[in-house]
């Protein structure tokens, strides 16, 4: 299942049959927006090989977000002279043209524009000096760039998912981009992995391993790959989640008896008790300006959702509507959450407006968890079943851009979106 990054360059067309070759999360679309942005990305001019791998890459992260129509401009290179008229005829409201050239020590330098068709003006451009083993990267920023350009937030083409993927008698918790490319392990184990939480600053995985014969949660440093022991009390330790300044995790221990809320420092030190019912409360998750946390209780009878402060005191019951409500996820924004609720026996992603109080169920499945919003909000990553077998699939906050992202004969679950790459 691994796919390391490319270490050493590589000839170009070795490399992209390469990243093709190995096993990956395939993406398959299977619902786009309304009103959807017609835009043309014409092919980059320069070296064919690397600027046609560098325009696919775009290409292919604009249509995934299903915000926009991709209007054909396959064998179309834009000079300096633009057709405008041309472009307004094939339905193009903005059109993307770049090049690529040769640079120092190897590498490339991929320059582009974004024009706006009808005022036949420039909104912007931007240039990348990068490696052929940076291709991918580079082709994202420059999707990061297009899509915050148009629709006014910023992409998550850069960003990085989390998730475990479980084989026979395996377990192996892989990162990879936001399009499922290159897939890399960051621990493989014969016992579980569950959880992973990444830290705010994109460096750090809290998560859950069983390879002690009982649940410890870790740190895991990801450049280094090296990692510390968070929680390793008497008893259960789990459900790990950053506060928004990185300086803490919250977990869940039962040390003192039930399954109960604590704080502890990211280095294991300092452990506070944050939470105190008769109930079981689990699966925390810090608002995003730290002052509260969310949390599952059956302290009330059945598996709910409540709020409370961060440094504890009285809880908030924040769901009503059914007999089971968890897995709390606040919207990056703090206006929404994202929870799985049971309704007919199926176990579906629910978003529920904090204001107003109002709810949607956004997906049809029947078996979702462990839910996890992009950092801009726009999308949530999320585990479900097809024909039995664990995969995952996003849907957007509105309920209309849907995904399904899996590994062809292998379990995959538990995925964390990762933050804004800095």
């Amino acid at each position: 299942m691994r796919l390391p990054y490319a270490k050493i360059l590589l000839p170009l067309a070795l490399f992209i049959a390469a990243t093709a070759a190995h096993a990956q999360l395939a993406i398959e679309i299977t619902g786009a927006g309304a009103n959807r942005l017609p835009v043309a990305v014409a092919d980059f001019a320069g070296e064919r090989i690397v600027s046609q791998a560098l325009t696919s890459v775009v290409r292919a992260d604009l249509e995934r977000s299903g915000l926009f129509n991709l209007v054909d401009a396959t064998g179309q290179v834009v000079g300096d002279s633009v057709d405008y008229a041309d472009w307004k005829t094939r339905g193009a409201d903005a059109l993307v043209a770049g090049n690529v050239t040769p640079a120092a020590d190897g590498r490339y330098d991929s320059r582009f524009r974004l024009l706006d068709v009808h005022k036949q003006a420039q909104l912007g451009n931007q240039g990348y000096t990068h490696t052929t083993s940076q291709l991918r990267a580079t082709a994202h920023r420059i999707a990061d760039f297009i899509y915050e350009k148009l629709i006014g937030e910023p992409g998550i083409f850069s960003t990085r998912i989390a998730y475990v993927v479980k084989s026979t008698g395996r377990y192996e918790l892989q990162i990879a981009d936001a399009d499922g490319s290159g897939a890399q392990a960051a621990l493989a184990s014969r016992e579980p992995i569950i959880s992973p939480s990444w830290s705010p600053d994109g460096s750090k995985l809290a998560y859950v391993s069983f390879e002690a014969k009982k649940p410890v949660v870790y740190v895991h440093d990801l450049a280094s790959g090296r990692r510390h022991v968070a929680a390793n009390f008497k008893g259960s330790n789990s459900a790990p989640a950053w506060s928004p300044d990185g300086k803490k995790l919250a977990v869940v221990l039962t040390k003192d008896g039930g399954s109960q809320l604590y704080l502890v420092n990211a280095d294991g030190s300092g452990v506070t008790r944050v939470s105190a019912s008769s109930g079981i409360d689990t699966e925390p998750r810090f608002s995003p300006d730290g002052q509260a946390i969310y949390f599952t209780s059956d302290r009330g009878g059945s598996p709910q959702i409540y709020r409370m402060p961060a440094a504890g005191g009285e809880a908030q019951r924040m769901t009503f509507e059914g007999s089971y409500n968890v897995t709390p996820r606040p919207s990056p924004d703090g206006k929404s959450l994202a929870y799985i609720s049971r309704n007919g026996g199926r176990f579906q992603l629910t978003l529920m407006d904090l204001a107003t109080k109002q709810t949607q169920v956004l997906t049809d499945s029947a078996k979702d968890e462990s839910p996890s919003f992009a950092p801009n909000g726009r999308m949530i990553i999320y585990a479900t079943e097809v024909g039995g077998r664990g995969v995952l699939a996003a849907v957007s906050a509105d309920g209309r851009v849907k995904q399904k992202l899996s590994i062809q004969a292998a379990d995959v679950r538990e995925p964390s979106w990762g933050p804004f790459v800095k």
